[in-house]
């Protein structure tokens, strides 16, 4: 991309505080891309979770915020958790389907003009997807993961539901593994890759949550994977310190910032450096 093309970015609560580095390879892989992320004016926490009771309008009205600040810029609106993705984009798909909601969230909010879901939302891999290409992202490696086998763990949110986010197919999905296939490395396709690894419930029952966990991750080394990539901080966390299992784990903007030369390379990836970031 030859201009910088400028989005509004919603990093989400997660993103600023116990992941800030995930943030970083999100904010520096997109200035690699051409791409300028702007964050809006005093945002909010987007809830954590989408509340599908029709009359509960408190918890979308952070959503509302963000969406209708990028409205405002006259940009579209990109986030990278997943779980911020699934409410924003959620939020935004009912507020401009249900009249009656929307009509109750505007006369509470009392916008300027009014907010009927007029912003576009892309999670991260969508705008490398559909917006950069995922064979000009390919052009743009420099540290390709070649000889590397990769699964792709998708979770619970960043398909479904699929009417709403329409981003894949959420039973057979391509979208992480085409990534995978631009920085270079080899997809592993496994049985788990769709399953809920446990992360809602490591507080409640960690024993479940390491259950859980731990069947993703035996399901993708009995395939062949060398490492895994979310895109969710919530599974990465509950991947990695509850599993039991030693198959690295990475966010995708890690590997992403990796394959563009952005930063240190950790010991799976091609230059076998030390697994400082891992």
């Amino acid at each position: 991309m030859e201009q910088s093309v400028t989005y509004t970015y919603y990093p989400g609560c997660t993103l600023r505080t116990k992941a800030r580095d995930l943030d970083e390879y999100t904010r520096s892989s997109a200035a690699a891309l051409g791409i300028a992320l702007v964050e809006p004016d005093e945002w909010q926490c987007c809830g954590g979770a989408y509340t599908t009771a029709r009359d509960e309008l408190a918890t979308k009205l952070s959503a509302v915020r963000t969406l209708n600040a990028a409205k405002e810029r006259g940009n579209a609106l990109v986030t990278v958790c997943y779980a911020c993705h699934n409410v924003i984009k959620q939020t935004n798909y009912d507020i401009s389907h249900d009249e009656d909601m929307a009509a109750k969230i505007n006369n509470y909010m009392k916008l300027a003009q009014p907010y009927t879901g007029e912003t576009t939302v892309y999670h991260y891999l969508e705008l490398l997807r559909d917006v950069v290409g995922f064979d000009e992202l390919k052009k743009a490696v420099k540290n390709p993961f070649k000889g590397k086998k990769i699964a792709a763990y998708y979770g619970c949110l960043l398909l479904r539901p699929g009417k709403k986010l329409a981003m894949d197919d959420p039973e057979n999905p391509s979208i992480m593994e085409d990534f995978i296939r631009a920085v270079g490395g080899t997809p592993v396709i496994y049985s788990q890759r769709n399953e809920c690894c446990g992360g809602y419930i490591t507080m409640e029952d960690k024993a479940q949550a390491a259950k859980r966990s731990g069947a993703v991750m035996s399901s993708a080394k009995d395939m062949g994977a060398d490492m895994m990539i979310t895109a969710c901080p919530l599974c990465l966390y509950n991947l990695k310190k509850n599993s039991g299992s030693d198959l690295p784990v990475y966010y995708f903007t890690e590997l992403l910032a990796e394959a563009l030369g952005l930063k240190d390379v950790p010991e799976t990836a091609p230059e076998g450096k030390d697994e400082a970031n891992g």
